[in-house]
Parts: structure tokens; sequence; C-alpha cells
């Protein structure tokens, strides 16, 4: 008897559980579709020039930027150079990258001249490309890497700073989306272009493109209209009547949840910073047949899922919250990093970065809302980028040397395992430390 009554229990508890997931799913739908709406109706006050010019510029600036990093060290493989040096190379962009964030940061904040900046920015790239591709000794590789480096501390703040001063708090959940499906676009397209440069004409036709690709990149960038970029909200101050308020540059210091934040992107990057750039030497290095086009797919794989997911990360990030994606972004470049230590294969090479796209749409889209939401009302926007972009630039930087050293001595599975405990404790972090930072209401 006792069964038959559980029985019965157990059966009308199902139909009501079948209809509160019904239920869900409906509220789900409906939340979805009004969170779109406002958003899209948000971005459309911006004129059709301004929108369609930042969003090409994103676009292009993603073109000039592919011939670095994963590219450049295939190049270098192919050359011979050893996977120390590659490593010292890249190093020198990155900790000149480093020197740059927060100056370049402070001159976003203080210039009203934002599309100046990232025209620097765009051409001193180009200038680097035009370097490796004519001239590829050693100390004019170094000198160009020098270079590229400097437009760390440019273009990424401008770029953030024009989209904030264009659409506000409110629309830079829908705004970085759109940046990052545009630069993930950009780089996809161009990945591809260089793999068939690389494999049919010769590695240093990769930067001649990147050079070449500056003009179109210039040209997007015209189209925003300077006069829509609110100065004030460029760089997250608070209004008050016809002024704006800034806070001291100390009270940055006294963020906790900014350190703590800027924390974990240091554990992200250096785990993560050294991860293609080790599978691309390899490739470069096994002179396999088509080696440059399955570098090419390894680049290009994670940039199709980025722009197909980004754009949803910053609707996601509004009904969920932007701790809980962080989360899962942590724990899935833990798991890509483990997977490299058994995967050999190219093909199933570019299976595994399916995970690198899901991250870097999370991460890319989530550093700049979580960074906009822990500075309102301060003024220091771009400041605050500075100093997280330099605290995630040594990270990065020395993680291409660090990693190549142990690689070097105990082999890939223990480089790559040791990437993995990175992100693992930057995920507990999150979870134990981090609160929650998405305002109930903004205040734009």
């Amino acid at each position: 008897m006792a069964e038959a009554a559980a029985r019965v229990r157990h059966n009308r508890r199902r139909p009501r559980i079948r209809e509160r997931f019904a239920d869900l799913s409906a509220r789900s739908r409906r939340v979805i579709s009004e969170h779109r709406q406002k958003r899209r109706q948000g971005d459309r006050q911006l004129s059709d020039q301004s929108r369609r010019g930042l969003d090409w510029t994103n676009f292009f600036i993603a073109d000039v930027q592919m011939g670095f990093g994963s590219f450049l060290a295939f190049y270098l493989g192919e050359a011979g150079w050893s996977k120390q040096d590659v490593g010292l190379a890249l190093t020198v962009s990155g900790l000149t990258g480093v020197a740059a964030l927060i100056p370049g940061g402070a001159l976003a904040d203080a210039t009203r001249w934002k599309r100046a900046l990232a025209a620097a920015g765009i051409v001193m790239i180009g200038t680097a490309a035009l370097l490796l591709a004519l001239w590829p000794s050693r100390p004019v590789v170094f000198t160009a890497e020098f270079l590229h480096g400097l437009t760390a501390g440019i273009l990424g703040t401008a770029i953030a700073s024009m989209s904030l001063g264009l659409v506000g708090r409110r629309g830079m959940p829908l705004r970085v989306g759109r940046n990052y499906r545009f630069a993930a676009s950009g780089n996809a397209a161009t990945a591809a272009l260089m793999g068939v440069l690389g494999s049919y004409v010769a590695s240093s036709a990769i930067f001649l493109a990147t050079a070449i690709l500056c003009i179109p990149a210039l040209i997007a960038l015209s189209r925003v209209r300077a006069d829509e970029i609110d100065y004030a909200r460029a760089r997250n101050a608070a209004r008050r009547d016809h002024a704006f308020e800034l806070q001291r540059v100390f009270n940055l210091a006294k963020n906790r949840s900014l350190l703590l934040f800027g924390g974990c992107m240091v554990l992200f990057h250096f785990a993560n910073a050294s991860l293609l750039p080790v599978v691309g030497q390899n490739l470069g290095q096994s002179k396999a047949p088509g080696s440059a086009m399955f570098m090419a797919g390894l680049v290009i794989v994670p940039q199709i899922i980025v722009a197909l997911l980004a754009p949803w990360v910053g609707y996601w990030s509004e009904l969920w919250g932007r701790k809980s994606l962080l989360m899962i972004a942590f724990g899935t470049e833990a798991l890509r990093a483990v997977l490299f230590t058994v995967v050999t294969d190219p093909r199933l090479m570019m299976a595994v970065q399916v995970l690198d796209g899901v991250t870097g749409a999370m991460v890319t889209v989530l550093t700049i809302l979580v960074i906009t939401d822990l500075t309102a009302g301060t003024g220091r926007f771009n400041l605050a980028q500075g100093v997280v972009g330099t605290l995630t630039g040594i990270s990065a930087a020395v993680s291409t040397t660090v990693m190549g050293f142990i690689i070097q001595r105990l082999g890939d599975a223990a480089g790559f395992l040791a990437m993995a405990s990175g992100l693992i404790i930057g995920f507990a972090l999150l979870l134990l430390l981090l609160p929650e930072s998405k305002p109930a209401k903004y205040d734009d």
C-alpha cells in the first residue's frame, strides 16, 4: 500500500514539474525578447553613420591585429626560432604594452579626441607589420614587437571609451557585444586570408596584408561622428547639473571589488596567453603539409564562436549576472588546457578550439562590463581599464616566457596542466570572494 501511494504522489508531481519548466521557459523567452527590444532601441539612438562606423572599425582593427600573436609565433617557428626566443619576442611586446596601458587610459579619460587615439594605434600597427614583412632580422623583429606593444595602451581604451560615450552604461551590454561580434568576424576572415597567404604565397605576405588592411580601418574610424561621443559619459563620470564629478585616482586602490576582479583576470591571462602560441609553434616546427592552413583553422574556429555568442553574453549578463558567466568561462578554459595535453591531431585541435570561442566571448565582453559597473560615477573608466590591463598584460607577457621555460624543460603536457591549475585557482576566487557587479538599476 505504501509503495502504491508513493507512486501516486510521484505521478501527480511529474505534471507539476513539467508545468514549472514550461512556465520557466515561457518567462525566459519573454524576458529575453523584452531585453533584446530595449537594447536595440538604445543602440538605435545612434546615427546609422556612427553605429556602422564603430561596427566596421572593430572589424578592421581586428584585421590589422591578427598578424601578431599566434601567426607571429608560427612565422618565427617556421624561421627556426626556439620556443624560448619566440616567447621572449612576445614578452617584449607584452611588457611594452603594459608600460603604455595606464598612461593610455589616463590619456583616453582626459582627451576629447578618441578617434585620433585609435587612428594613431592603427598607424603604429601598420608600421610594425611592414617592418616584420620587409626586414625580419632579429633586431627588427624586437623593434616591431616594441612598436606593436605601444598600441595596447591606445586602441582598446579608445574603442571602449567611444562606445561608452555613444551609448552610455545602459547600452553597453549590447554595444560591447556588437563590438566583439564584428571584431571576431574580422579575426576569422583575416585568419582565413592569412592562412592562404602563408600556404600559397609566403609567410611574409601575412604582414604585408596586415599593413594594407590599416587603410580600410582608418576609413571606417572616420565614419564615427565625433559630436555624438559624450565626453563625460565616455569616462563614466557622474553628472551634476552642467558639470561632472571625478573621483581621485587614489580611490581606485580602495575599490576592493575592482582589485579582486583584476587579480582573477591576472590568473586567467597568465594561464591562457601561452596556450595557442605553444600550439602554433609546434605546428610551425612540424613542417607538416598544410600546417599554415591548420594554424588558420585554430584561429578561425574560436572567432566564429565569439562572433555568434558575443552579443548574447550581454543579454545573459543582464539576466543572470556577470559573476556566473565569468565562472563558466574559467571552467571552460581549464577544460581546454587539459584537453590539449592529449589532443595532438590538428583536426581535433580545431574541435577543442570551440571551447576557446566560448571563453573568449564571455571574458572579452564581461571585462568591459564589469569595469564599467565598478567605476560608475568615478570618471576614471579608462584609467581603470589601464590598471586592469596593466595587471593582465604583465601576467600575459610573463606567461609566454615562464610557460616556454616549463615546456622546454618538462614538456608540453606539464605546461598545459600548469595553465589549467591557474584557471582553477581563479575559478575558486570568483566563487568565494567576488560579489556580483551588475547594478539593480542604471543611473543614465
